[in-house]
């Protein structure tokens, strides 16, 4: 990924650079120059001050972008990792992605008292678990797993919620539209992959589940999702509006 040259880090950092490179042969130029660009405790600081003032978690494409080249971002986050491991606040990677957050023995210190947006009612609870363990999957194969239809209205709370989205078409006859969980499901729910998902008991414990499931009712274990080699999938500029229209009141499979 390219750097941005309006971003005041890329050009910071691109100063402190071309810096460095001119400085005469073993001449270490300017006081801090080549700790700049050469010292992993200085590059460890701006991939700190990234997350720290980031707004929400950026990936490693994101940081590689801010950081000289041939920079491993991968060690420097492990390298934070450690360095927070034991601190009031640790660094955690959320659907691939890294964010700062409140160490989680520290979290009570936080809690404060609010009131929740929207409560999700069970079809829509047992929506999104089935979509978050079966995706890529159809209405239709929604339906057949909790044995009853799925009304629209469902679907548009958990679009609205942004905590699904439209993936694409299967390739079957009638070329039904996918659903798929997103990065703010996994952001909201604190999962680093679908492989950190829930067995059915630690759902059902939680009150996402109902205790009275049909009796075919599944779902696969973490980790064995699959990609589907029948599915097409939208483009970004489909999938914002197919989302739109499906707000709206239309209807893709209908």
């Amino acid at each position: 990924m390219a750097e941005r040259d309006d971003d005041p880090i890329t050009e910071a950092i691109k100063a402190l650079r071309e810096q460095a490179q001119s400085a005469p042969a073993g001449d270490d130029g300017p006081p801090g120059v080549r700790l700049a660009i050469d010292n992993d405790a200085a590059l460890l600081r701006i991939v700190e001050a990234l997350l720290f003032a980031a707004s929400e978690p950026l990936d490693l494409d994101t940081l590689r972008a801010r950081l000289p080249e041939d920079t491993d971002v991968r060690g420097l986050i492990n390298a934070l990792q450690s360095k927070y491991a034991d601190a009031g606040v640790n660094l955690v990677e959320v659907g691939g992605r890294w964010r700062f957050q409140t160490a989680e023995d520290l979290s009570w210190l936080l809690r404060t008292e609010r009131e929740e947006p929207r409560k999700l009612s069970q079809a829509a609870l047992e929506t999104l678990a089935i979509i978050a363990y079966h995706q890529p999957v159809t209405r239709a194969e929604i339906e057949e797993i909790r044995g009853v239809a799925v009304s629209k209205g469902t679907l548009d709370q958990l679009l609205e919620m942004k905590w699904i989205r439209l993936r694409g078409r299967r390739r079957t006859p009638g070329r039904p539209v996918t659903y798929g969980a997103t990065d703010a499901f996994m952001d909201y729910f604190g999962l680093a992959n679908l492989s950190d998902l829930p067995g059915v008991s630690d759902l059902k414990a939680a009150g996402l589940l109902s205790s009275r499931l049909p009796p075919d009712f599944s779902i696969p274990a973490p980790g064995q999702i699959i990609p589907d080699s029948d599915e097409e999938l939208f483009s970004e500029d489909e999938a914002a509006q197919f989302h739109m229209d499906f707000l709206e009141g239309e209807d893709p499979d209908a």
